[in-house]
């Protein structure tokens, strides 16, 4: 899953544009994009809209409110329905509020790291039961932080939750937000950093981002082609280290050439 698009608890009408956006994931939010005065009407639209969700092809999670929050436990209530293919934990910073989501469901669980206390501790929240993979909330952790949203600002969060991730066995992270809905250069720009970090994939929140989004964090027909170059060349040295189109390549090079082909695979056999 490479795009993960927002949709408000709030706008049910947009629930079924968003499934048929083409992003892989959807997050259904009941967090910040929804005041305190319409957290119940939202959950009850969610609720309404789990058979929706259950039919859909596409993956759906929620985003809840945080741990310790007057609506947390009610959100909770969500995850005992039909419908949702799992929950995303804001302001994860420390084993409790894993806990307390890992009991009341089986559910993946993705948490959000977007503060100093979460990524000092994202290796303890990486390493709980039920933890699928990470999210970075860039925006949250720069507004706690007080820095700038650049990439040298952000670098180090980045990579500590990357090095978390691998650290812990989950899939790869997933990249915050790029909040400028009218430049694809940005969104470009944003994009192919993360996935030069290590990270697997992108939160959008506008239909409009998916389709750049999944480019990005897909291997591009010219990797493709260098990556059965690599496969062929070791078949016919009959493996070891091997010269392709002038360059030396060895075993980390050729497995990482058929993590590429066996990605493609999966996704042109919808597995």
């Amino acid at each position: 899953m490479r795009s993960f698009l927002f949709v408000p608890g709030i706008r049910p009408e947009r629930f079924a544009k968003a499934l048929d956006s083409g992003a892989d994931a959807v997050i259904v939010d009941l967090e910040d994009a929804v005041s305190e005065a319409d957290k119940g009407p939202a959950r009850q639209h969610v609720a309404d809209a789990m058979a929706a969700f259950a039919a859909s092809t596409t993956r759906v999670y929620l985003r809840i409110n945080g741990f310790g929050t007057p609506w947390f436990g009610e959100d909770l209530s969500l995850l005992a329905l039909g419908g949702l293919d799992g929950v995303v934990l804001p302001k994860a910073e420390s084993a409790l509020a894993l806990e307390a989501v890992a009991r009341a469901t089986a559910r993946p669980i993705l948490p959000i790291i977007e503060s100093a206390l979460g990524v000092w501790q994202v290796l303890e929240v990486a390493q709980m039961p039920g933890v699928e993979r990470l999210v970075f909330g860039s925006v949250d952790f720069e507004l706690d932080v007080d820095c700038s949203g650049s990439g040298e600002a952000l670098l180090y969060a980045r990579s500590r939750i990357v090095l978390a991730s691998r650290v812990a066995g989950l899939l790869p992270p997933v990249d915050g937000v790029t909040v400028t809905l009218d430049d694809a250069a940005q969104l470009a720009t944003d994009a192919s950093s993360a996935r030069n970090l290590g990270f697997g994939g992108k939160l959008c929140i506008h239909p409009k981002q998916i389709a750049q989004v999944n480019a990005a964090f897909s291997p591009s027909e010219e990797d493709l082609a260098k990556a059965r170059e690599v496969v062929e060349a070791f078949a016919r040295a009959g493996g070891g280290a091997v010269s392709v189109n002038g360059r030396m390549v060895d075993l980390p090079v050729l497995l990482k050439a058929r993590r590429q082909l066996a990605m493609m695979e999966r996704r042109s056999t919808g597995a």
